[in-house]
């Protein structure tokens, strides 16, 4: 079991390069909008967390280029977390899709969950926990207050 989700971002002509296609760099800008509207799917944002103390610092990514996507392009970034985070680091598994669905880049972004004040290492919080646990064969999700 896992959490998946699927965001479309249209390519803006300030993200190419003098060749017409997505610069290399803005790929990761497009991993951290899919991460965070990811969380924001399950009822959750980065904003509450912070406001939690709780910061999320990228300490690893890793990317793979396949194909180029280029100016007005609608793609696709698939977003899976294939485990639910145990200690104090979480992993984004990241695809992109062009349109015709095939792959233009893959990779991955390990966050740390990361204690505002002290700046020491802290575990997932609990209402993120909560929140991903039913993708994981946990208890089923609250329904959302109306």
């Amino acid at each position: 079991m896992m959490f998946e989700t699927s965001i479309p971002i249209r390519v803006r002509y300030a993200e190419t390069d003098q060749m017409n296609v997505v610069y290399h760099a803005n790929y990761a800008t497009y991993f951290e909008v899919a991460r965070t509207e990811s969380i924001r799917q399950l009822g959750f944002t980065y904003r509450e967390m912070e406001d939690m103390g709780i910061e999320m610092p990228v300490v690893e990514i890793n990317m793979r280029y396949l194909r180029s996507a280029r100016y007005d392009d609608l793609i696709t970034v698939r977003t899976q977390l294939k485990e639910l985070p145990k200690q104090h680091t979480i992993t984004f598994h990241q695809d992109i899709f062009n349109e015709a669905g095939k792959l233009i880049t893959t990779g991955f972004v390990t966050l740390f969950f990361l204690d505002r004040t002290t700046k020491r290492r802290s575990s997932m919080p609990d209402i993120l926990r909560d929140k991903l646990l039913p993708y994981f064969g946990g208890s089923e999700p609250a329904l959302p207050a109306v």
